[in-house]
């Protein structure tokens, strides 16, 4: 078979996927009439967690398991569109709602000017994002998924040659995921400037000849901005959680839960020993604790974020959470994408 006729079977092939995938449609969207009248959430991330996984499953082909995740959250991206059309605000490039920073994405989401969130946890190479921790201590909002995904940094300027360059803008922690690019082709004299977002980055090295952002691919071609480099990340497995964040909790067990909270306790000996032995005790496992200032006082106090498997509705927390009610602040339960 030549290539003129696989390529004719591979047209027909995309004719019949177009046609399934517009099927799909048509029933994903008797569902949100279904929804829309019962005032239920489109967004159910545990149940696009179970098709990936079957689908997955099933799959003997040459399609990986990330080819399969990729795919399909496109997939559900247009079905939730179509199933109840819901304003999403993130940290970002142009998409849904794009928000200059952290703080306005709680706000949008908090005014209910959008019903969803997503802004960064932590990244695998430098650790928690400060801000966000802080502001899920003053807010109300619950998490309700997490988002982990590989980032990936470009080099984007209008400047004709590189040592025209005196300012580069970027996110404070982008900087930190490039500073070997920075430091190989730059000298001091060069101001690294931090500003709300990387997207925010590429709007002022558009308006500016010496100067260049560090930004995703995505920002520079949307906004236009020439790419210099791509892949300027120190690390090439450079992976960052994103959460979603929702003005209702996420009271749906699935078979693979993680839970975040807050804890504030009181100061004594052996205290945050004893509230650990809690879970161990409980046969609950801690995926992560990290430490805050609590920003209270002129003392060095402190709170705590803590991720565990599991559902805040398990029993087996509940027990906990009856005994330390002044002290854990319930951030969400999400289905488990780590």
């Amino acid at each position: 078979m030549n290539i003129e006729e696989l390529r004719t079977k591979i047209d027909k092939i995309d004719s019949d996927i177009l046609n399934l995938l517009n099927e799909r449609m048509d029933i994903v969207h008797e569902i949100g009439l279904i929804k829309s009248a019962s005032n239920e959430s489109v967004y159910r991330p545990e149940r696009e967690k179970e098709i990936i996984e079957r689908l997955s499953r099933l799959s003997d082909g040459k399609l990986k398991v990330e080819s399969i995740k990729a795919i399909f959250q496109e997939v559900f991206a247009a079905a939730r569109n179509i199933e109840l059309p819901e304003r999403i605000s993130y940290l970002g490039p142009e998409g849904y709602l794009p928000i200059n920073s952290i703080k306005s994405v709680f706000e949008s989401v908090e005014s209910k000017k959008t019903k969803y969130g997503i802004i960064p946890l932590e990244n695998n190479q430098e650790g928690i994002v400060q801000e966000t921790i802080d502001l899920l201590g003053v807010s109300n909002l619950k998490i309700i998924s997490e988002l982990p995904m590989s980032i990936s940094f470009s080099f984007a300027t209008r400047a004709k040659e590189i040592n025209k360059i005196k300012k580069i803008y970027s996110k404070d922690i982008a900087f930190k995921q490039c500073k070997d690019f920075i430091e190989n082709y730059f000298s001091d004299e060069v101001k690294c400037i931090p500003v709300n977002s990387t997207s925010a980055a590429v709007r002022y090295a558009d308006k500016q000849e010496d100067s260049a952002a560090i930004c995703s691919r995505f920002a520079a071609v949307q906004r236009g901005v020439p790419i210099l480099y791509d892949k300027i990340e120190d690390s090439k497995d450079n992976h960052t959680r994103f959460i979603v964040l929702s003005g209702t909790e996420n009271q749906v067990i699935s078979k693979n839960d993680k839970t975040s909270i807050l804890v504030n306790l009181s100061d004594g000996h052996g205290v945050l020993a004893e509230f650990l032995q809690e879970f161990h005790d409980a046969k609950i496992n801690l995926t992560k604790l990290e430490s805050r200032p609590a920003k209270k006082g002129t003392d060095f106090k402190y709170v705590f974020y803590i991720d565990f498997e599991g559902h805040f509705l398990n029993s087996n927390f509940q027990i906990i959470l009856k005994r330390y009610i002044d002290n854990i602040k319930l951030l969400g339960s999400y289905p488990r994408m780590i």
